[in-house]
C-alpha cells in the first residue's frame, strides 16, 4: 500500500480507505489509486487482514481423494461455505499420511473448524480434537464426543435395498461389508436383521470387505472361485458402497457373470459415478446437498456459539433403482 500511495501521490491511509470500500476519497482519487494498484500488481491480502483480526474464516475439510462420494460432498460444501462468508481448505490422508496428520495440517493453516468426511480415526482422537476446535463429523455418528454429526439413517437405506431384492424374488443374498469404515457396522446389522425377518438365517452371509474397488474385486473373485469348485453363486449382493459394487461387477464380468441376469448388485451412496456406467447402478442415495448444508451450518453456528450441546442430524436415505437389479436367474435362490 505504501508503494501505491507514493505513486498515486496520496497517503497510505487513503489507499486503505479505497480498498476497504469506505467513504472518504473522491471519485477521481479513487480511480487513480485503483489504476496505480493495477499497474503495480497490488491486490489486498484479505487473508492477512482477517488474521490480523484473529479470524481466518476458513473451514478445513478432511476428505479421501479416491472416494467419489467425498468429491460430491466437497463440491457442495464450497458454495455453502461461501454463502456464509467462509472459504474451504482441503486435506486428505495418503500413503504414509494419516487422518490425524491431514487434520493437523488444516489446523496449522488456521482453519477455524474442521469438517471430517467419513472419518475413521479412533474415538479417543475425535474426543481430543473436539476439545481443541470446532468439529463436524460427516457420515459417522461421533457418539459421546464433543462434536456435531451429520449422517444418513443407514438401517433405513439397507432395509429399502433388501426389500427391493426380496420383492424381486431373491432369497440368496450376500453382503460384502465395509470393514471398519463409517456406517459399515450399521449396514451390516441391518442386512442381518432383514435376512432374519424373512426367515433366511441359513442364507445369511457377510463377506469381509471394505469401501474400495479393490475390496469389491476380491469379493467377486472369491465368489467365482467358489463357483468353479461347484458352489452356487448367490443371486444378489449388497455391496458396502458404490466403489465396492463397481469392483465387484468388474470381477464378475471378467468371470463371465452377467449383471443383473445372473446376479443382481446394489451399492450405497449414489455417488456421481453410479449413473455414469453402461448399466446404471442400483444404489442407496444419501442426500449430499442437505448433508453439506447441515455440516457447514453446524460448524458456523458453533463458531458463533461455543456453548451449544453436540447436535446430530440424521438424514433420510432413498433407494435408486437402476439397471443392476432384476429377478433371480431361473432356478436360482
Amino acid at each position: 500500500m505504501a508503494d501505491v500511495a507514493e505513486r498515486a501521490g496520496v497517503s497510505r491511509a487513503l489507499v486503505s480507505i479505497v480498498f476497504r470500500g469506505q467513504p472518504g476519497a473522491g471519485e477521481e482519487t479513487r480511480e487513480r489509486i485503483l489504476r496505480v494498484a493495477d499497474e503495480v500488481g497490488y491486490h489486498p491480502d484479505n487473508a492477512a487482514r482477517l488474521l490480523a483480526r484473529g479470524r481466518s474464516r476458513a473451514l478445513g475439510v478432511l476428505f479421501t481423494v479416491q472416494h467419489p462420494f467425498h468429491a460430491d460432498l466437497v463440491s457442495r460444501i464450497y458454495p455453502e461455505a461461501e454463502e456464509l462468508g467462509y472459504d474451504a481448505l482441503l486435506s486428505s490422508p495418503a500413503h504414509g499420511r494419516t487422518e490425524q496428520k491431514a487434520v493437523e495440517a488444516l489446523l496449522s493453516h488456521r482453519c477455524e473448524a474442521v469438517l471430517l468426511l467419513g472419518p475413521e480415526a479412533p474415538q479417543a482422537y475425535l474426543n481430543e480434537l473436539g476439545r481443541r476446535t470446532v468439529v463436524v463429523s460427516v457420515s459417522r455418528r461421533a457418539a459421546g464426543a464433543p462434536v456435531d454429526s451429520v449422517y444418513t439413517a443407514e438401517s433405513s437405506g439397507v432395509r429399502q435395498a433388501m426389500n427391493h431384492l426380496f420383492d424381486l424374488g431373491h432369497r440368496s443374498l450376500v453382503h460384502v461389508d465395509g470393514g471398519k469404515g463409517p456406517g459399515s457396522a450399521e449396514r451390516r446389522r441391518a442386512y442381518r436383521a432383514s435376512m432374519r425377518r424373512r426367515g433366511l438365517s441359513e442364507e445369511l452371509r457377510v463377506i469381509p470387505g471394505g469401501g474400495t474397488e479393490e475390496s469389491g474385486v476380491e469379493a467377486g473373485e472369491l465368489l467365482l472361485r467358489e463357483r468353479d469348485l461347484g458352489a452356487r453363486l448367490p443371486t444378489a449382493v449388497l455391496a458396502a458402497n458404490d466403489r465396492c459394487a463397481m469392483g465387484l461387477m468388474l470381477a464378475l464380468t471378467r468371470g463371465g457373470v452377467d449383471v443383473p441376469r445372473d446376479l443382481s448388485v446394489v451399492g450405497y451412496d449414489d455417488s456421481h459415478r453410479s449413473h455414469m456406467m453402461p448399466i446404471g447402478l442400483t444404489t442407496v442415495r444419501q442426500d449430499v446437498d442437505v448433508m453439506a448444508e447441515r455440516a457447514v451450518r453446524f460448524a458456523v453456528e458453533r463458531l458463533e456459539n461455543g456453548e451449544l450441546e453436540p447436535r446430530h442430524a440424521v438424514l433420510g436415505a432413498k433407494l435408486m433403482v437402476r439397471g443392476t437389479t432384476g429377478p433371480p436367474r431361473a432356478g436360482g435362490g
